[in-house]
């Protein structure tokens, strides 16, 4: 840990002096993060925390999702208000079921074991950027990012399927369970608490498009196909769209799904940020969604062989 502090320490360092030495750069690559989360993730994101907190201090969540009690206990071990998880999840993109996830851990509702397995299928990207801004936006074809979608959400349920016995140490409800249910109908900490998580994460996109400009250097000198994979696994905006501007065809399609479905740094932080209670192991998350990353991947390959 000592040589890690270290290391990050020396980093941030670089960074700030970067930032004395180019401030027009730097400030203008703040902006842009600002702007991308501000046109894309605000608006879209933004609705479904607030909206769906509120059916969740309504219990419509819990009949809606006893529907697919049967499904859920069968294949991934969790309680059936995870398939609403999982389906809000899929429709709206990081870092959604995160949130929820987390929430229904405070409020009582999941233990936390519960809680590690939805978390191995419930964090995906949405069809808004998988689609739209990847498929049609930077791939110029729909096709594509139909092709990455569903090898994405494939990709999640045989990761929820590899993990439906994930044995968690502590496990149990939240101890702070009968302070979020005295407050789950009140309006007021219903909107902080949307606003509060929407703002981490564009702070976290503003940072990461500062780190992604220091590290361009160290990119630089690396083959661009490196180099595309590896800004894509720190930012996966930037990432694609440099790959989409350095690759094609095939290439192009299994780079951005490894991408996407492992998230980038930037993304399983602001992840991170919503499990502050529920202690989740870092290391564990990081290897769910590599692994979900390496399946999607693979199916990816399999549609491409199919289809095109």
């Amino acid at each position: 840990m000592k040589k890690y502090n270290v290391f990050l320490s020396i980093f941030i360092v670089y960074i700030l002096l970067n930032m004395i030495i180019f401030p027009e750069l730097y400030i203008g690559q703040a902006l842009d993060g600002i702007s991308a989360w501000a046109f894309n993730v605000l608006p879209s994101v933004l609705p479904f925390i607030f909206f769906t907190k509120i059916l969740s201090s309504l219990g419509i969540i819990e009949k809606f999702s006893n529907l697919f009690k049967k499904p859920t206990k069968v294949l991934f071990n969790t309680p059936s208000i995870s398939s609403y998880v999982f389906l809000t999840s899929i429709i709206s993109g990081y870092p959604v079921g995160a949130k929820m996830t987390a929430d229904l851990y405070e409020s009582g509702k999941i233990t936390r074991s519960e809680a590690y397995k939805m978390t191995s299928f419930s964090s995906t990207s949405g069809p808004m950027f998988i689609i739209g801004a990847v498929g049609i936006g930077m791939l110029k074809n729909a096709t594509y990012g139909y092709i990455i979608f569903f090898a994405h959400i494939l990709g999640a349920l045989l990761n929820g399927l590899l993990y439906r016995k994930l044995k968690v140490n502590n496990d149990g409800y939240s101890s702070h369970s009968i302070e979020k249910k005295s407050q789950q109908g009140d309006l007021s900490s219903i909107v902080l608490d949307s606003a509060l998580s929407i703002i981490s994460v564009g702070t976290i996109i503003a940072i990461f498009f500062i780190v992604i400009t220091s590290l361009s250097p160290l990119f630089n000198l690396m083959p661009s196909f490196i180099a595309c994979i590896l800004e894509g696994i720190v930012e996966i905006t930037r990432g694609c769209i440099d790959i989409s501007s350095s690759l094609s065809g095939i290439s192009a399609i299994l780079s951005c799904t490894f991408i996407i479905s492992f998230g980038g740094i930037s993304t399983i932080l602001q992840s991170i940020t919503m499990f502050s209670r529920l202690k989740m192991p870092v290391k564990l998350f990081v290897l769910q969604k590599l692994s979900h990353a390496i399946m999607s991947t693979i199916i990816a390959f399999v549609l491409v062989l199919l289809i095109l």
